[in-house]
């Protein structure tokens, strides 16, 4: 190793624990250990212009351990990234560009957001699956202008959670051989040492699922590193893992190695210590020496002339291939059909499952938005979510739209994230509602991201019939409904199933959920565009201030559109509203709100086949909700919904109870 290089990488360190310092809180064990290894991919092997964090084919990186943070925000500083030594010294505070955990959107040059571990890792297999295919589809014969890599800093808590599991063993499968992962092997868990728990042979592991797989003993030795990264660039059929041995804290003398290093700061004294150790002076903080400055600047030069080179390439394709061009550009600026002109957009027939309708409306999208791209967790015969004519995914066919995912909702829900963030692509998911449970921690980071990626849940009630309680949802709508930021529809039929697509489709900041059913539901002449505003009058009171406002989503929309008539028979004037989205509906102005559930009409009905958890919002004192307070049983569809007090006479009934109260 070089001098300049163990003065950059010390650097480094020092930073971190400063930071760590001064907030008196945060990880300073992995920056000090793993430095070494971030500063040898960053500067000698990564792709990336800190002057336009946005460069299309720049590398990615992803701190899947996103709890060294501090070592991420020292490199973004030090290479020159709109960070500044004042954010630095901010580091978890409050409205500081430093956040505990790493932010996409909050701090130029994060990638995504990280922090609950394993995700990371299932992102950067998106990420690298978006490269894979985009440079498929776009590359011509001397002119590879989608050509990078996505590299990973993991450690041992990631390796041990499933979604890393389940996001390696895809990988492996799809052959993404530019996607490379560092594992700062450290031994080393909150609890104490490794062996407590995780005993198993990780490169074994992975090598199993496909992976090229390489140690490297010493993880101070940068010559070593950047020979193992190099030798896995050059694998082109298959991910791969470097294990690199390293020590938590180092160069702390009291804390190296030990599980103390890994959540708390190191302390005055002990960090005094380190800096003496390290060869720096302890008097100083957040320094950044000179020739630190100096080797970074050579490095951004390089990395600028990079860039102006791909620059040159992309003229040149575009001249060559206008039309590939112009087709890239539309899919990396997102550009959208115009949905609501269309007629034939809107016009269906028959009374079918909205899962089915939602294929009809998906196909109907698909050839409008040539980058969608997606797939269900081995569901995709039941979640009617294959898109005609695109072609499977796979390695020997790395121009196919369709996905399949296998049996790892987790995952599947990550790699969208980091399909999302990459560019270029739309990217759907798809599974059974009840198992939104499994993909539910990226569906929140989705939200936490504001990524506008969406989710097919079919099977979305005890409609799902002799399956059993197993298998129908319940508390997954009021679930799914209290995540900041998250957007849920469930449409009543196929021309709501159509404005819920198109709704999902032009959201820009936030993910969508379209739940969906698996039996059948009534076509109802008054549905359609109307529902891109969240909830909507289906039939209304012939009285300014209707009688009783029936509310309902989903299959139970016919329920209360029928009961109407009957409740007409017994002289109660009832308003029927469809209300497909609580979060699109609060997003309309209170005009239009108390247009829909004026504050005079205080006798309402909401009738919904999941919890009634949130609806009181709607209802009010005197209102009453028809729902589901316990779980499903075995049983077909049309007696469950009989038992459970989902028809047009228990409708009848209760809104008679609430009109004469």
């Amino acid at each position: 190793m070089k001098n300049i290089d163990n003065l950059c990488i010390n650097t480094l360190r020092l930073l971190s624990a400063d930071a760590v310092q001064a907030a008196n809180s945060g990880h300073p064990g992995l920056p000090l250990g793993a430095a070494p290894m971030a500063y040898t991919l960053w500067a000698r092997h990564m792709s990336h212009n800190p002057k336009n964090s946005s460069w299309q084919n720049r590398d990615r990186f992803v701190l899947s351990a996103g709890h060294g943070s501090s070592l991420l925000y020292s490199l973004l500083h030090t290479f020159g990234y709109n960070l500044s030594i004042d954010d630095l010294r901010k580091f978890r505070k409050t409205d500081s560009a430093t956040a505990g955990h790493p932010e996409y959107g909050h701090t130029d040059g994060v990638e995504i957001t990280t922090g609950p571990l394993g995700q990371g890792i299932a992102n950067a297999v998106g990420m690298a699956w978006a490269e894979n295919y985009l440079a498929a589809t776009f590359n011509r014969p001397s002119f590879p202008i989608v050509d990078h890599y996505t590299y990973v800093l993991c450690g041992d808590g990631c390796l041990q959670e499933g979604v890393a599991s389940e996001a390696a063993s895809l990988a492996g499968t799809m052959k993404l051989g530019k996607l490379i992962l560092l594992y700062d092997s450290n031994n080393i868990t909150i609890e104490g040492d490794t062996a407590i728990s995780f005993t198993e042979d990780v490169l074994g592991r992975h090598e199993a699922y496909g992976w090229h797989v390489q140690k490297v003993a010493d993880g101070n030795d940068v010559d070593a590193i950047s020979a193992a990264i190099e030798a896995a660039k050059a694998v082109k059929d298959a991910p791969s893992i470097i294990e690199i041995k390293t020590q938590i804290g180092y160069g702390s003398p009291n804390k190296q190695g030990k599980a103390s290093a890994h959540g708390e700061p190191l302390g005055a004294d002990e960090l005094e210590a380190t800096k003496k150790n390290l060869g720096f002076n302890p008097e100083e903080s957040f320094h950044v020496p000179s020739e630190v400055k100096d080797e970074i600047s050579k490095i951004q030069k390089e990395n600028q002339a990079k860039e102006d080179a791909w620059k040159e390439l992309v003229e040149g394709y575009k001249k060559a291939h206008p039309s590939d061009f112009a087709q890239m550009e539309s899919w990396y600026n997102g550009d959208l059909p115009a949905f609501l002109a269309s007629e034939d957009f809107w016009a269906y027939e028959g009374n079918i499952a909205t899962r089915v309708s939602s294929e009809k409306v998906l196909n109907k999208v698909a050839p409008l938005v040539p980058n969608l791209f997606g797939g269900s967790a081995d569901l995709s015969p039941s979640t009617k979510t294959i898109m005609a004519g695109r072609g499977s995914y796979s390695a020997a066919n790395p121009t196919g739209a369709n996905l399949h995912f296998g049996v790892r909702e987790h995952a599947m829900s990550a790699i969208a994230n980091g399909m999302m963030v990459h560019g270029g692509l739309r990217p759907y998911i798809a599974g059974f509602f009840v198992f939104s449970d499994y993909a539910k921690p990226a569906l929140r980071l989705a939200a936490l991201m504001g990524l506008p990626v969406i989710s097919i849940f079919t099977h979305d009630s005890i409609g799902v019939g002799e399956d059993g309680p197993t298998h129908q949802p319940i508390e997954q709508l009021a679930a799914l409904r209290s995540i900041p930021n998250f957007t849920v529809i469930r449409p009543a039929d196929t021309n709501e199933t159509a404005a819920a697509w198109v709704a999902a489709m032009t959201r820009k900041t936030s993910p969508t959920a379209i739940v969906l059913t698996r039996q059948n539901t009534q076509l109802l002449p008054e549905t359609g565009k109307d529902a891109l505003k969240g909830a909507y009058i289906l039939k209304d009171s012939e009285k300014a201030t209707p009688d009783i406002i029936l509310m309902a989503t989903g299959s139970e929309v016919e329920l209360i559109y029928n009961a109407h008539a009957e409740l007409k028979k017994q002289g109660v004037d009832a308003r029927v509203v469809s209300m497909p989205s609580w979060e699109i509906f609060e997003e309309q102005d209170e005009e239009y709100k108390q247009s829909i559930l004026p504050k005079g009409a205080t006798k309402r009905l909401a009738v919904e086949a999941a919890s009634p958890f949130g609806w009181e919002r709607y209802t009010g004192f005197d209102g009453g909700i028809i729902a589901i307070d316990s779980f499903g049983k075995s049983g077909s569809a049309a007696e469950l919904f009989v038992a459970y007090g989902f028809t047009v006479e228990n409708v009848v009934a209760k809104a008679m109870e609430i009109f004469k109260a």
